[in-house]
């Protein structure tokens, strides 16, 4: 195991001193150094400390632990792997991920899942453990979003226009969610046993990293969203 002291090293340089080991690694005293781990393959990564933005970003097949909260894109545009958040996360988490997971025991900001979308066998999966901002899934393509809506002191679970230009994938909210307002190309229902199933392995997952119970998450109804139109914009084009 290396030890990465980024006390006193930008961001560069930390990235640096990564790509420099084909070891597993913990980056200790992390203060907001970007890009961290970026395109990472085959390897175990370690944060104490918060994070700069785009963490894990074009990350492949490499697992990153962050025992903080982190910033802004994380796991953007990821292929596959799994990124582990001890806290919160900041805006456009897993912008156009198509592979991998993102586990986030907190809350994420704005635009969350903004573009993802499944590639081939690839399904990319994020969880958010507390709430969500405002435009949750905004054109989500494919993949899994589940928001469990845990320790937010009854705080609404998803913030305004979640699911716009939704056209692909599945999103999953913890609750009856009747005070959402969905746009009108998806469709919001209560999950069917079967709904669950189907993310059973995820939620498991999940609980065995942070510490949880399945069967407490699985005891209050969740409501699943998903896309009623391939294509949301058809009523937008003029035939010649």
């Amino acid at each position: 195991m290396k030890i990465i002291d980024a006390a006193n090293l930008d961001y560069r340089a930390v990235n640096e001193a990564l790509r420099g080991t084909d070891r597993n690694c913990t980056i200790e005293g992390c203060c907001g150094q970007r890009f961290i781990a970026a395109g990472m393959s085959d390897r175990n990564l370690t944060i104490n400390g918060i994070p700069g933005n785009a963490l894990g970003a074009y990350l492949n097949n490499a697992t990153i632990t962050v025992n903080a909260n982190a910033q802004d894109a994380v796991g953007d545009t990821m292929n596959e792997g799994k990124i582990l958040i001890h806290g919160n996360i900041g805006d456009a988490a897993g912008y156009a991920m198509r592979g991998g997971k993102i586990y986030v025991q907190g809350n994420a900001g704005y635009r969350a899942g903004i573009h993802m979308k499944a590639y081939k066998e690839k399904i990319p999966v994020m969880i958010i453990g507390g709430c969500a901002g405002s435009f949750l899934g905004e054109y989500q393509a494919g993949g899994v979003i589940i928001v469990l809506g845990l320790h937010t002191d009854d705080k609404r679970i998803v913030g305004n226009f979640p699911c716009t230009g939704m056209h692909g994938g599945k999103m999953f909210l913890r609750g009856n969610c009747e005070d959402i307002r969905f746009p009108e190309q998806v469709t919001a229902r209560c999950a069917a046993p079967e709904d669950l199933e189907e993310i059973q392995e995820y939620l498991s997952e999940y609980c065995a990293d942070f510490g949880y119970s399945v069967d407490e998450l699985l005891s209050a109804p969740f409501t699943v969203i998903t896309p009623d139109s391939k294509n949301p914009y058809k009523q937008m084009y003029v035939a010649n």
